[in-house]
Formats: C-alpha cells, sequence, structure tokens
C-alpha cells in the first residue's frame, strides 16, 4: 500500500471536519461518537455529532489503499494500478426514531485507475479490432479518474443511541458522479490506422461511461463516550 501527498491531504480535511463536528455540540448531553467500518470503499475510521434527537452530522474517511492487477482488454495487455480513497461528510436523519436513517452528504475522492499498456516486441496486439504485430515501442495508456466531489444518497443503521457504550451500524448508498477517460497513445506513429485508434478509443469510453456512481457498503461498531 501506498501514500500519496493527495491522500494524506484528505486525512487532514477528515481531521479537521471531525474537529469541527466536536466543536459544534451545544449541549454536554448529546456526546460524540467514534466509529470504524469495513467495506467498500475500504477500511472506514470517523466520528459523529447528534446535534438534534433526529439529526447526526458525521464525517469519516475510508481507504482500499493501492493495488496493482495486469489484464488485457479488447486484444491488448495492461498493467493497471487502482487507488481508492475519500474523505466523507455526512448529515444522518432519522425519520422513525429508531436507527434507521437516510444520509446524505458530499464524498471527496481520490480515486482512479491507471491502465499501461504492455506491447512487447513482437507480441500480436489487437487495436480496433485489426491484428497488429507490436516493435516493442508503442503505447496506448489510459487513466479513469472519478471526480473529486460527488454528491452521497444512502440509508444505514446506526449512530442514534443517546447512551454510552458499543453499538452497530451499517451504511449502504452510492456517490454520484460520472468517471473520466483521458487517453495517451503513439500508435499512428506505428503504423496503426487513425480509424483503428479511435474505435479502440471509443471502446474505452463507452466502458468508463457507465461508471456513474461508486457504491458504499459497509458495516462497523461504534462507540458512544
Amino acid at each position: 500500500m501506498t501514500h500519496t501527498p493527495s491522500l494524506l491531504s484528505h486525512r487532514l480535511l477528515a481531521a479537521i471536519a471531525m474537529t469541527g463536528l466536536a466543536a459544534a455540540a451545544h449541549l454536554p448531553a448529546q456526546a460524540g461518537e467514534a466509529y470504524g467500518a469495513v467495506g467498500f470503499p475500504g477500511v472506514m475510521a470517523g466520528y459523529a455529532q447528534q446535534v438534534d434527537p433526529r439529526v447526526v452530522l458525521r464525517a469519516d474517511y475510508a481507504s482500499l489503499g493501492t493495488h496493482n492487477k495486469d489484464g488485457e482488454r479488447e486484444g491488448i495487455n495492461y498493467k493497471g494500478k487502482l487507488k481508492l480513497a475519500r474523505v466523507g461528510l455526512f448529515a444522518d436523519y432519522f425519520p422513525t426514531g429508531n436507527g434507521f436513517r437516510l444520509t446524505g452528504g458530499l464524498t471527496f475522492n481520490d480515486m482512479s485507475l491507471k491502465l499501461r499498456s504492455n506491447m512487447p516486441a513482437g507480441s500480436a496486439i489487437n487495436v480496433g479490432g485489426t491484428n497488429y504485430v507490436a516493435t516493442g515501442n508503442e503505447y496506448l495508456n489510459a487513466d479513469v479518474k472519478i471526480p473529486k466531489v460527488t454528491p452521497y444518497l444512502g440509508i444505514g443503521w446506526g449512530h442514534h443511541s443517546r447512551t454510552p457504550g458499543w453499538g452497530f451500524l451499517a451504511d449502504v448508498g452510492v456517490s454520484i458522479g460520472k468517471a473520466k477517460l483521458d487517453v495517451d497513445t503513439n500508435l499512428a506513429s506505428y503504423g496503426v490506422s487513425q480509424a483503428d485508434i479511435d474505435r479502440e478509443v471509443e471502446d474505452l469510453r463507452d466502458d468508463v461511461g457507465k461508471v456513474r456512481v461508486v457504491p458504499q457498503v459497509s458495516l462497523g461498531v461504534s462507540y458512544r463516550f
């Protein structure tokens, strides 16, 4: 697992947000709550503060770190690097007065997939439906990124107890934002037709365009002070 400056800045933002939530408490009886969870998008740690009998404000940080994985897509081999991390700022509303809640908020994302083509000299590659033989100097690289800031909608259970002690929590929701694709290639300089390159890039864009939400499914525990 590797950490980048952007991940560190997200952690700093989470710490600032958690401090702000703690300072927002106006009534001593409304104690704060620390929590942790696992699931997607990763291992999570956060802080919750009740500000009203039916309203809780929360901030948390979640990450799966960075993972490398090689694979093949449309006749081209790629080396892939996936990074998933985000800071979330949320407001929970408890419509029935028990643990069930509706959640809205924002997520600040550091989520990307980098694909670097692997075309050894003499290997067969397929670009846009046409077969070619690589010289070893070609590349077709793609970067897929989730928007930096996305709205979040979800439902869940937990963060409702007013008594000190341990609790259970669960969340199901989505951060809403369409993934974007950037492509860099020199294939045209090595005899690959522009029409084939355009078809290959368009296939990538079609796949990336299907990514319009980032799900959250997590289970965890909390401790109320």
